[in-house]
């Protein structure tokens, strides 16, 4: 990948991981586009970032999705970077009476649905491009997941599967994808998450991250130190025991 003379769309831009990003790529001088669900918040990115572009959107409403990349490819045909980042994170009490499910359809719509048809619907335009970029954030947590939030782990396992065979179906063609694995990351995707002492600070992951795309462009994955834990916890063979302590 590389990193400079891209112009991006990052979903989930206007917090968290999705900012960071977003304001470290166009640092670079990048045209980086960012969407999400919340104005104010893009709007303030954008503020603070002149020069990057921001749109609303519902990851959740597939009309949404399909009329936004249809405008995007007219307004934005040099468009070469996909990074699917906007997620959201709830806890689940499954054993709770009666076991409501609301939670759980918004986390799938927006985790995992989201990305799938946002792909879908740019890749044509992807695939015009002599090379592009789809880059799908995971989590450690698709591979120890942690009871509370039985959801949003699961959907961030079928990120991790979806992206495997994404990449081999692009395999020969001028897109490669990417898969990004955070570890817990500093960032209020759930209450009280950014001053957390055990959370990795945002502004350390981002900067590893990019030093990363910098000297190892052809990376598969992207895992910083702190994950590789959680990411290898099979072939380490130490699962059982991450399992225990995370869930402890």
């Amino acid at each position: 990948m590389k990193i400079t003379g891209n112009t991006i769309l990052i979903t989930g831009g206007g917090s968290g991981i999705g900012r960071g990003l977003a304001e470290a790529f166009h640092a670079l001088g990048n045209h980086v586009i960012i969407v999400g669900r919340r104005k104010p918040a893009l709007d303030q990115v954008t503020a603070a970032n002149p020069g990057m572009t921001s749109f609303t959107l519902d990851i959740e409403d597939p009309g949404s999705i399909r009329s936004f990349a249809a405008q995007l490819a007219k307004d934005y045909p040099a468009l070469n970077v996909l990074i699917n980042n906007a997620g959201i994170m709830r806890a689940e009490n499954l054993q709770g009476a009666p076991v409501g499910l609301a939670d759980a359809e918004a986390i799938i719509n927006t985790n995992l649905l989201g990305p799938i048809r946002l792909t879908s619907a740019l890749l044509p335009l992807l695939r015009k491009q002599s090379s592009s970029i789809i880059m799908n954030v995971s989590s450690g947590l698709a591979f120890v997941p942690m009871a509370v939030t039985p959801t949003y782990c699961a959907t961030k396992a079928a990120i991790h599967s979806y992206t495997q065979s994404l990449r081999q179906q692009c395999k020969g063609t001028t897109t490669s994808v990417v898969e990004l694995i955070p570890p817990y990351v500093g960032t209020e995707l759930m209450s009280g998450g950014s001053s957390n002492p055990h959370a990795m600070p945002l502004d350390k992951f981002i900067a590893e991250v990019m030093g990363i795309l910098k000297t190892q462009p052809d990376a598969a994955e992207i895992c910083v130190e702190n994950v590789k834990t959680f990411r290898f916890a099979a072939e380490s063979g130490h699962y059982d025991a991450i399992f225990q302590r995370l869930n402890g």
